[in-house]
């Protein structure tokens, strides 16, 4: 009887056990699925080194960038500031996030104590009185927050935003002056202040503007500038020159110093400032998106909109590095483009008009060159609800401008870079099933930017090609044309216009023209069908008397996307494509030339992945039947080219496309082209990773196996059968369901082998 009931005992006992383990198990679980991501999100990765990316306050896409200014003009400081430096002269409302040139930094203001004169001459921010040195001790930042300590001001000040109003929470010392000085005149790099005013609406109100002329050529910022207690006096400024105490301002660099009194139980001093791109009453509008001076709620809103945004994407891994470099690429991916329209639905056009939208949410600030490589595909992923917007604001662009953007800073087109890749950002969401726009304005548009005789156009459509001896940067130039036309081609032919299909898909084969089957590269061919002498594939002249966009041959030959068996035919097949890939990899890094462009890094081998011509290469292995390979590199490039330090970016981050290169080859897969809805299989870098789609849908990447030495798939199934093409297409990750990796230490190469006219 003892025996039976001990048993027994037992057996409940160890029930009893298990389902406690498996509860515990469970809730682990659902801390692990429910624990916070803005928590590895850091702000400061990529403002080291060549990252160019800003680490103050925003919310996802804003229109306000809120954040410190170091107050130096160099290619370093595009973002406004540098990880290597320890002074700040002030904190201003609009930032660009990795960018190669500089603009923006408006209306800038800074809490001081000391003595100011405003009428000094200033050379370099030495001549500021109210600069101040800080640490990076003293100084934190998380989505939506940014904070430091001021060591010569002894102030503490916090920063949060808005969409359209950034926040400012000054900790002034005991007995210290009150002041804030704001300063209109304040520019760098490339920008400089045309007009400024300054309206004193009333003792806690000022209202404003300031035009300037830069990379952007026309810019507007209309502002209203809200403080938490009264001016009890001030003082202006235009440029040198003192001017008489009045209400309204209007100059060319206008400043004012801002006098206040502490008041019983006033320990902060608080601003907030919104921003219109199109008058003030749009500005003063944008003021009610904060409540009063709650300035801890404010902040806890738009970190609640960051880990909504992040929790798009959930991933399992207890390597900590890895989150953090995963979730703040995912953070940077979503910092561009910027809402442009106020709450009147206005925004300055491309034309220097007051605009309105109908219906839907200007954006701008369009790194097109960049962004439509990796940025926009995965938009379509995991910002649909944004997609028909963004193409709206493009076809605004075309209708003020009478051209797509190329690059468009905040109602200006800057003209910067090549291409016109507008084009692939509208054919890649029309042929996912995105309906919210126009198309046959797109298709217009489109046929407009593609038969311009501007930017060598004109020579494009003579020549098949772009002579060398006609205009710069020829052989880039000519292979993004021709990818742009055979995005074009595929939405005539979606549309039913035969004959343009067949105009431009012949167009877009214009890089047989520039193929040298001698030295094996892209090169420039002068107006009289001869090659441009002499030729060394390593040589690098920055913009100026070079056939290649920011590179060298051995980095753009490979940009043929649209059309990946035609360049593996012409470079003689497989074998002797991978053998020429391999040695992209493994040659010296050595670059030549007296005017090396800047924006060549990321080095490995002469493959340089800090720019963008580069980020499809080393996918393209899986067309030649080596999929294996591409594995290879791609582990390669996650490992070596990104980390979680502000030196982590190997390149500028040009408005998130740097990052999104990684969030897309960390789920493991990346799209080679674009525009035709197919991803293409690299390697997975988390055990586990959850997209969240529309529908409450998700789809599941799972890696078995995995470790840092097993980086090579073994076998995949997608949704529990067999898969063994090197892709995915958009709509089997849309319509939700699993991938599971089977990964190991040894390629297998059987695995994903097919031809590249399959892919």
């Amino acid at each position: 009887m003892w025996n039976t009931l001990n048993f027994y005992n037992t057996i409940a006992f160890c029930l009893l056990l298990a389902f406690m383990l498996s509860c515990a198990h469970q809730n682990r679980q659902s801390a692990r699925v429910e624990e916070s991501l803005v928590q590895f999100v850091d702000p400061f990765i990529g403002t080291g080194a060549h990252g160019h990316t800003y680490p103050g306050a925003t919310v996802p896409f804003g229109m306000v960038q809120l954040s410190p200014d170091n107050g130096i003009s160099g290619w370093d400081w595009c973002s406004g500031y540098h990880y290597s430096d320890s002074v700040i002269v002030g904190f201003s409302h609009t930032h660009l996030s990795g960018t190669g040139i500089g603009d923006l930094a408006d209306v800038l203001i800074m809490p001081a104590t000391g003595d100011i004169d405003l009428t000094k001459v200033i050379n370099d921010r030495n001549d500021y009185d109210f600069k101040s040195r800080f640490d990076h001790k003293s100084e934190k930042a998380s989505p939506g927050y940014y904070e430091v300590y001021l060591k010569d001001q002894g102030i503490h000040v916090a920063l949060t935003a808005t969409k359209r109003t950034g926040m400012h929470r000054y900790e002034y010392p005991e007995n210290a002056k009150r002041q804030v000085v704001l300063d209109l005149s304040y520019h760098v790099n490339w920008d400089k202040p045309t007009m400024t005013h300054l309206q004193f609406v009333n003792d806690t109100l000022i209202t404003g503007y300031r035009y300037s002329q830069g990379w952007a050529k026309d810019q507007r910022v209309y502002f209203a500038m809200a403080f938490s207690q009264p001016v009890v006096s001030y003082e202006t400024a235009d440029s040198t020159e003192r001017q008489p105490v009045h209400t309204a301002y209007t100059g060319k660099k206008l400043k004012t110093l801002l006098n206040f009194e502490k008041t019983q139980g006033d320990k902060f001093l608080m601003v907030k400032t919104g921003l219109s791109s199109a008058s003030i009453d749009g500005a003063l509008k944008s003021l009610d998106e904060v409540s009063g001076w709650r300035f801890e709620e404010t902040s806890a809103a738009a970190a609640k909109q960051w880990e909504k945004a992040l929790s798009k994407i959930r991933i399992t891994s207890d390597d900590l590095a890895l989150k953090r470099t995963f979730y703040t690429a995912m953070y940077h991916s979503k910092l561009a483009p910027v809402i442009f329209s106020d709450h009147n639905q206005e925004y300055k056009g491309a034309n220097g008009q007051v605009m309105r939208t109908k219906g839907y949410t200007r954006y701008d600030i369009f790194s097109l060159w960049d962004t439509y490589r990796a940025s926009h595909p995965l938009f379509t992923i995991l910002q649909p609800d944004l997609v028909n917007d963004m193409i709206n604001s493009m076809l605004a662009h075309y209708e003020a401008y009478g051209l797509l953007p190329v690059w468009s800073l905040l109602g200006n087109e800057t003209n910067t870079m090549t291409g016109y890749h507008a084009i692939p950002v509208i054919t890649d969401a029309y042929l996912k099933g995105f309906r919210g726009f126009d198309i046959e304005l797109a298709y217009k548009a489109m046929k407009a930017s593609a038969m311009q005789d501007i930017r060598g156009v004109k020579y494009y459509k003579e020549y098949g090609y772009i002579p060398a001896d006609l205009n710069e940067e020829s052989v880039t130039k000519t292979l993004e044309y021709a990818y742009d036309d055979w995005c074009i081609a595929q939405v005539a032919s979606a549309l039913g216009y035969q004959e343009d299909y067949n105009y431009y898909i012949e167009r877009s084969q214009g890089f047989r023209h520039l193929y040298d089957s001698v030295s094996g590269f892209m090169r420039g061919k002068l107006s009289d069908g001869s090659w441009r002498e002499p030729f060394d594939p390593k040589r690098s002249d920055h913009r100026v008397n070079t056939d290649y966009t920011e590179g060298n041959a051995w980095q753009h030959t490979w940009y043929v996307p649209h059309d990946v068996s035609g360049m593996i035919g012409i470079m003689g097949g497989n074998d002797r494509f991978i053998a020429k890939l391999d040695s992209l990899f493994t040659i010296s890094s050595e670059i030549t030339g007296e005017n090396v462009s800047v924006d060549i890094s990321g080095l490995i081998g002469q493959y340089a992945h800090g720019n963008e011509p580069s980020h499809h290469v080393a996918y393209l292995y899986n067309y030649a039947g080596a999929p294996w390979k591409t594995q290879e590199r791609v582990t390669e490039i996650l490992n070596s080219q990104y980390s979680d330090r502000p030196d982590g970016l190997c390149g500028n981050d040009d408005c998130g496309q740097m990052s999104a290169w990684y969030v897309f080859s960390a789920l493991g897969f990346y799209p080679v082209n674009p525009a035709n809805g197919r991803y293409i299989i690299g390697r997975p870098l988390h055990e586990q990773a959850v997209i969240h789609l529309q529908d409450g849908k998700t789809f599941t990447v799972k890696a078995e196996n995995l470790s840092k030495d097993n980086s090579y798939i073994q076998s995949v199934t997608l949704n529990g059968l067999d898969w063994d093409k090197p892709y995915l297409s958009h709509q089997q990750i849309t319509d939700g369901g699993e991938i599971v990796f089977v990964m190991g230490n040894k390629p297998n190469k059987a695995w994903g082998i097919t031809t590249s006219e399959d892919i």
